[in-house]
This record gives structure tokens, sequence and C-alpha cells, in this order.
């Protein structure tokens, strides 16, 4: 059941807040990818590319949690801070099903918003948005169909 935050007291309600996927920042995702398959992870569909984001990427799925392992493009700084600073796994993504509310929500809870929404390739054209939590941890909230 999927329910309204306006129907939430101030917690993170999972009926609001649906776990995706981890991202995994990476040089190269064939590299990356040769890494997770020991673990027993496989593809879960293509590569694909996000020009707007800046980011190739592909989704894998095993024993754990989806990943989603991210390489820059050429020309790109998205992922070089993480890559630097040695970062692997540097954000959680939520679908939610109202994306500005749940933005509004997570402001509330003192999240800053990284980035604007914008539709990403990996979503069929759905938003996403990055806020940093208080607590340091980047969400990407993920609009749902």
């Amino acid at each position: 059941m999927v329910c309204s935050l306006k129907d939430s007291p101030m917690n993170l309600d999972t009926d609001i807040f649906q776990f995706h996927h981890i991202g995994v920042a990476c040089r190269r995702i064939d590299s990356e990818q040769r890494g997770w398959s020991a673990f027993g992870y496989a593809p879960e569909g293509g590569r694909f590319e996000d020009p707007l984001q800046g980011i190739a990427g592909l989704f894998m799925t095993g024993p754990g949690p989806r990943i989603e392992l991210l390489e820059g493009l050429p020309g790109s700084n998205t992922l070089t801070p993480f890559l630097e600073a040695g970062t692997k796994m540097y954000h959680q993504a939520f679908e939610v099903p109202e994306l500005e509310e749940a933005i509004d929500f997570l402001q509330q809870q003192r999240a800053k918003t990284l980035s604007p929404p914008k539709p990403a390739v990996a979503f069929g054209g759905r938003k996403v948005v990055f806020m940093m939590m208080p607590t340091r941890l980047i969400a990407e909230l993920i609009e749902m169909e």
C-alpha cells in the first residue's frame, strides 16, 4: 500500500519510501561488474548512458540489494569527488509516489537538495532528485510511475 506523506507522522514510512538500489561509483563499469559477479550478481538489463546526469550505468541484482554501477561520461565530473575520496557506495535510492511532496518532507528533516529534479534515462524519463541528509547520506528519490 502506498500512502501520502501527509498521512505520515515525521518518520520515514516504508510505504512511502520504497528502497530501489545502492549507487556504486566506479572508474570502469566492466571491471567493477566482474568483481560483483564473483558474489553472484548479474546484470539487470543493459548498460545505459545519461548525458544529463553525466554518467553511464548498469543495474545488477544478486544475493543482496540491487546495485547501480556508475561511471562518469567523458568530460563529466559527477563522480569525481567520490572516486577521489575512495568512496564506492555513495547513495541509496528510493521510489516515492509524489516527488515534490517527498522533497518537502525531507527538507523538513533538514535535508538539502543537491540538484534539482530532472528526467533520468535509467528510469524511462521519470524524474530523480539527489538530497543530502543531515547524516551525510545521499538519497536519490525516484518518481514512481
